[in-house]
């Protein structure tokens, strides 16, 4: 047996709100890195990688929530190195509205992207 945390095969996707409502939050959580973009959600809620997870997001200054269905790509766990947040990083999937969505944020945090800000990513 493993002590990894499992869900039951026939589990539902979790469905997570996120509301930005600030460029610095918004910097703090994405995830440039991740080749179609992602976030970082907190959250104490167990979930394993490659888990699907469905996002509705609200970005700063746009009362628009905008759907997405992401993908667990990393986990951050309760009491972590460095006092980082527990939560995961969800990763946009590679299709029209993921790209759509990074560029939106990428839109949104202009030059902050380079900032050297320290964030809860990776």
């Amino acid at each position: 047996m493993s002590d990894l945390p499992s869900k039951p095969d026939d589990a539902s996707p979790s469905v997570i709100q996120l509301i930005f409502r600030d460029k610095a939050a918004l910097y703090a959580a994405y995830i440039p890195l991740f080749s179609a973009g992602g976030l970082f959600v907190p959250t104490k809620q167990a979930h394993l990688l490659g888990d699907q997870i469905y996002l509705l997001i609200g970005l700063p200054g746009d009362a628009q929530r905008f759907p997405i269905v992401g993908k667990v790509a990393w986990l951050t766990p309760a009491n972590a190195a460095g006092g980082r947040t527990e939560g995961i990083g969800v990763s946009f999937p590679a299709d029209p509205v993921g790209k759509d969505l990074k560029q939106m944020i990428e839109k949104i945090l202009g030059s902050m992207l380079a900032s050297n800000k320290p964030t809860q990513t990776i």
